[in-house]
């Protein structure tokens, strides 16, 4: 049985849905005002894997991954620029998806955005203020009252008091409590607004999460995830204002994925080691990344290094060296190396041991391959297969081997048929100094019983 860490619980949990063989999955997606960085990466491709998982388990899953397209830092970003905030998200949210096709990410269901959902917010936050947990503070600004709702702090397990004396207290603060959040903001001047019952402005960032998966997920549905950053506030008082409209339990499983840091160190643009994700793909294959996220378990804090990124390459190496000149074939199946996977991914979705698996398979595929071939190719196609569910190892394994940074594919072909003549001829001299010319090129030639072909060194 699939078994997902639950933070509200604290343990893993028995995965039940709430409609049988549906899931619902919201993930807290990109405020799109800067390029996507790794942190992100490591957010999506974990969420991009459970909802793989899940559909290949035969789940019917509605995955939906918002945009926030309207913030504080949307606004900043823009007015330091000198452009309209639409003309800066629509840059950023194309730079996302261009980011996240290369990352090879499920698309989700649904991409809401939060400037399409200004009616839904406005009509949860009346009823936020009907139910008695939001008032108007005397800016005119909407706020939630924490004190009102007693189980604040069920989800990062903070104690309310304790939360309370470290909060930060503000002279001109008009809210009745620290701890309160803003549900609508008055606009200031020159800031993009909306009419409401409550004057022109715009909502506070956390509404838009519960109006958008409400409305797309129904009211009470099965994972909602994010980065543990998220936890606290965000995903605190998403649980807050939507449950005291609801009346009942919002989410049934919490997900969140662990820190990332760089160099040991937590990503951050005041320590200057904020990566993007295409600072990495300027000098990596996509799947080399894509691999060290699926590295370390998602819950856990993973460290980014050169090094790391290196390794990652190695392993997939491994992989594309074991399916290397394999026929077409049907997997095996039934075998103890797909049961074994099962059981790793059964375990709150633990890719560190799924892969392992997937290593003993390759080592099986490559004590085979001069055995029995045809069983050979058949263990390929389960490795290719199982593989696939995490999202890696789906391309062809020549083009993995020459993949990389530009080179001089016609160079390369005509030094290679050069040295085939050279070898026809036995010119074995000449033959050898091509091939040492190609080495020198960063390309290493491999002779096989009908061809010669080619990969880079790594």
């Amino acid at each position: 049985m699939l078994k997902i860490f639950n933070t509200l619980a604290r343990e893993k949990e028995i995965f039940q849905p709430i409609h049988p063989g549906k899931v619902g999955v919201y993930m807290c997606g990109v405020t799109v005002y800067d390029y996507c960085h790794i942190g992100h990466a490591r957010t999506y491709v974990s969420a991009d894997v459970i909802v793989r998982y899940l559909r290949w388990r035969g789940y019917a899953v509605n995955y939906v991954r918002n945009i926030t397209d309207i913030d504080d830092k949307i606004i900043k970003r823009a007015h330091e620029n000198k452009e309209e905030v639409s003309a800066l998200t629509h840059r950023f949210i194309q730079a996302m998806h261009q980011d996240f096709t290369a990352l090879q990410l499920t698309q989700p269901d649904q991409e809401p955005r939060a400037t399409a959902y200004i009616p839904h917010m406005i009509t949860l936050i009346q009823k936020i203020i009907a139910s008695g947990h939001a008032y108007v503070a005397d800016n005119g600004d909407v706020y939630f009252n924490v004190r009102r709702f007693s189980d604040y702090g069920c989800l990062s397990h903070h104690d309310i008091d304790q939360l309370e004396s470290g909060a930060r207290v503000d002279v001109t603060d008009v809210k009745r409590d620290p701890l309160d959040f803003v549900l609508w903001k008055l606009a200031k001047p020159g800031e993009p607004k909306w009419d409401s019952p409550w004057g022109e402005g715009r909502p506070g960032w956390h509404i838009e999460c519960s109006a958008m998966a409400m409305d797309l997920l129904g009211e009470q549905f099965d994972i909602h995830g994010g980065g543990r950053d998220l936890m606290f506030p965000h995903h605190e008082n998403e649980i807050a204002q939507s449950e005291v409209v609801i009346k009942k339990k919002f989410v049934n499983i919490w997900v969140h994925g662990g820190f990332l840091q760089i160099e040991k160190e937590k990503m951050s643009k005041s320590l200057g080691n904020f990566i993007t994700i295409r600072d990495v793909l300027a000098k990596h294959e996509p799947e080399t990344l894509r691999y060290l996220l699926l590295a370390s378990h998602y819950r856990s804090p993973l460290v980014y290094t050169d090094e790391a990124l290196q390794q990652s390459h190695q392993s997939l190496t491994r992989f594309y060296t074991a399916l290397r000149f394999l026929p077409p074939a049907t997997r095996s199946t039934g075998t103890l190396f797909e049961q074994k996977f099962i059981e790793a991914m059964d375990d709150d979705f633990n890719t560190p041991v799924a892969l392992s698996v997937l290593f003993e398979l390759a080592h099986d595929i490559q004590r085979l391959r001069e055995k029995d071939s045809h069983q050979a190719a058949e263990q390929g196609a389960l490795l290719h297969y199982l593989a696939g569910v995490l999202g890696i190892i789906q391309a062809n394994p020549e083009v993995f081997f020459q993949s990389g940074t530009p080179i001089d594919m016609a160079k390369i072909e005509a030094l290679i048929a050069a040295r085939q003549v050279a070898r026809a001829n036995k010119n074995w001299s000449e033959a050898d100094h091509i091939r040492q010319e190609l080495l020198g090129m960063g390309i290493v030639i491999e002779d096989g019983p009908e061809d010669t072909s080619w990969k880079r060194n790594i």
